[in-house]
């Protein structure tokens, strides 16, 4: 019987920056599994790189001269849907071009990240990246406003939310579709450091209730999502006077992260004691699925992304394999299965 040989990743790194370049192709091909089929300095080189090389996977740097990795990404996914892991700095653009239809994206190394971390992290998301599906974004349409809960939620409830690779849009898709007086939410999302800040601004902006970065003691409220601060575990703990707060600390990693969305839905099984509610979306991995499972075992009414709408399905596929999820949804459908099954089953103490 012939060896079963694993067909290598093919990568196309793009730089305009030759030190940048040569530390990506360095130590990607240094990387089993991964082969470097070629390089572009700008985006109309990538173009035709991308049409003569064909490959996998294409690195591609936010920020360079001529066209912008945003405008270039715009103009080649609708023609060719390739996995993008974005190169970034500490830069809102990063977000625009995820939703232009990147899949994922890695912090540029600075006096924060080391060299070593952002290597190991860009072919980790390389990995990833090359079995994500990849969709183009659709013309923008207008999102219905969603009806104010008022008194058909009494009672405390909490919701919490966790994804990965391609979560940072299918979040948003689910957080504006929701009303501004949604019960209190706290969402974990894997991304670099430096960036939830900014990601949870940009959700403040473009979703009706208030989105913020958690701080260590913060309180769990009615109209309020945290976003859990990147490499810390967040939890969610009862407060001695009763009601709830988050907690991020500093920690060792759940599930192979930091935060974790398995930290925070094993902890709302723990020291919930109100109705909760747990939404596990698009991301590899496992991360999430043993404390949705918990959660659910304690009540919770729990929601896992399905197939078709994930980037990746794997953190919701594990769920579901496990028991864990009580409906599936499309990312789009995901809020009105929340809303629904708030307003039918009044919340308890």
């Amino acid at each position: 019987m012939a060896d079963f040989i694993q067909k290598k990743i093919r990568v196309l790194v793009v730089d305009d920056s030759i030190l940048a370049r040569k530390v990506i192709i360095d130590g990607l091909s240094a990387r089993r599994g991964i082969e470097i089929v070629g390089y572009a300095i700008n985006a109309m080189d990538a173009k035709n790189k991308v049409r003569q090389l064909k490959p996998d996977v294409m690195t591609l740097d936010v920020q360079m001269p001529g066209m912008t990795g945003l405008d270039f990404l715009k103009s080649l996914l609708p023609e060719y849907p390739l996995p993008v892991v974005l190169v970034s700095a500490l830069n809102l653009g990063v977000f625009d071009a995820l939703h232009a239809g990147a899949v994922d994206f890695v912090r540029k190394p600075d006096s924060d990240i080391s060299t070593e971390a952002f290597v190991r992290m860009l072919g980790a998301k390389v990995i990833e990246a090359s079995k994500a599906k990849v969709q183009a974004p659709s013309a923008p349409a207008s999102t219905p406003a969603a009806a104010s809960l008022g008194a058909s939620v009494s009672g405390r409830v909490i919701i919490g939310l966790g994804a990965s690779t391609g979560g940072t849009e299918a979040t948003l898709e689910v957080m504006k579709r929701l009303p501004e007086d949604i019960p209190g939410m706290v969402i974990v999302q894997h991304m670099p450091t430096g960036f939830t800040k900014m990601y949870a601004e940009r959700l403040n902006k473009l979703c009706r209730m208030e989105v913020r970065e958690a701080k260590d003691g913060d309180e769990i409220r009615r109209g309020l999502a945290l976003v859990a601060p990147a490499d810390l575990q967040c939890r969610v703990l009862r407060s001695p006077l009763g009601g709830y707060r988050v907690s991020c600390t500093p920690g060792e990693r759940v599930s192979g992260h930091r935060p974790s969305v398995d930290a925070l839905f094993q902890s709302m099984a723990q020291n919930v004691r109100c109705q909760m509610y747990g939404i596990i979306m698009t991301g590899m991995g496992r991360d999430g699925a043993a404390g949705l499972l918990a959660m659910r075992k304690k009540g919770a009414y729990t929601i896992g992304q399905d197939e078709e709408s994930c980037v990746v399905y794997g953190m919701p596929r594990a769920a579901y394999d496990l028991g864990a999820v009580t409906v599936q949804a499309s990312c789009k459908d995901i809020s009105t299965a929340l809303l629904r099954h708030l307003r039918s089953r009044p919340a308890g103490r």
